[in-house]
């Protein structure tokens, strides 16, 4: 299963060093080192990649701050609609990306004067269907946190945003971390909604969608390659980071020194 899933990722890295000399990189010719000098010759490419990385990193932000406060109200405390909120956060997860691109293209329509298609409609859309991901991700790192720490640090004299900001905010940092990655995942590659809602706007996966048509220059493969490194490295860094949180989270005082 592992090798399944991998072998397209495989194929993508490998034909980025296919030295083709038609306008569709599907069959192999030749090894060549060429196409890594200029990955981005071909006009527009970069300008999409620019677009998408702006998009997730913005939409990535303001989803993770949103989903993040979310989270912590629908753990910590009782409120009247809790049971239908919990519900209605897993909606967009459940819709059809088609159902949610052609929703929000109406809402954005009916509200034109307000909404111009672009830029700041993708990344209304984005927000929106990223922050269930990080309420679901973050929640689930709440539930099981020990609120002793957090009275501990009140005992000492701490507020309530030193305590959130020295204690809290530290432990469940792993959790919004891959909250805030599995959004920023979402947001660069999606291309139903943004086709529905991007207006002039051409994204990373639209670009490709519409040179698929004409031709697949090997850097396309190149820069999904590039997406596929810097995006594993980060995910390594995530599972040291998140192992070192859980031994230091481990670690607890010595009884007998703290009797003494």
């Amino acid at each position: 299963m592992i090798f399944y899933l991998l072998f397209p990722i495989a194929i993508i890295i490998w034909f980025s060093f296919n030295n083709t000399h038609s306008r569709f990189n599907f069959v192999w010719q030749g090894w060549t080192l060429k196409h890594w000098k200029d990955p981005f010759q071909v006009p527009g490419l970069l300008d999409a990649l620019k677009v998408s990385v702006e998009v997730a990193l913005i939409s990535t932000v303001i989803a993770t701050v949103l989903g993040t406060m979310m989270a912590l109200a629908m753990v910590r405390y009782e409120f009247r609609g809790r049971g239908p909120l919990n519900f209605f956060i897993f909606l967009p997860l459940a819709t059809p990306e088609i159902v949610l691109g052609a929703s929000l293209l109406t809402l954005f329509l009916f509200l034109s004067n307000v909404f111009t298609l672009g830029m700041v409609t993708i990344v209304i859309a984005h927000v929106m269907f990223n922050i269930s991901f990080v309420v679901v991700t973050v929640r689930s790192r709440l539930i099981g946190f020990d609120r002793s720490l957090e009275e501990a640090a009140q005992d000492l004299g701490a507020n309530a945003w030193q305590t959130f900001r020295l204690v809290t905010l530290p432990l469940i940092a792993p959790g919004v971390l891959a909250a805030a990655l599995l959004a920023f995942a979402l947001s660069i590659d999606d291309f139903v909604i943004t086709n529905f809602n991007s207006g002039s706007t051409v994204t990373y996966p639209l670009f490709i969608w519409g040179a698929a048509r004409v031709s697949i220059p090997p850097e396309v493969n190149i820069v999904a390659t590039m997406i596929f490194v810097v995006t594993v490295a980060i995910a390594i860094g995530t599972v040291f980071q998140q192992k070192r949180a859980e031994r230091m989270a481990s670690v607890r005082p010595d009884q007998e020194a703290i009797a003494v």
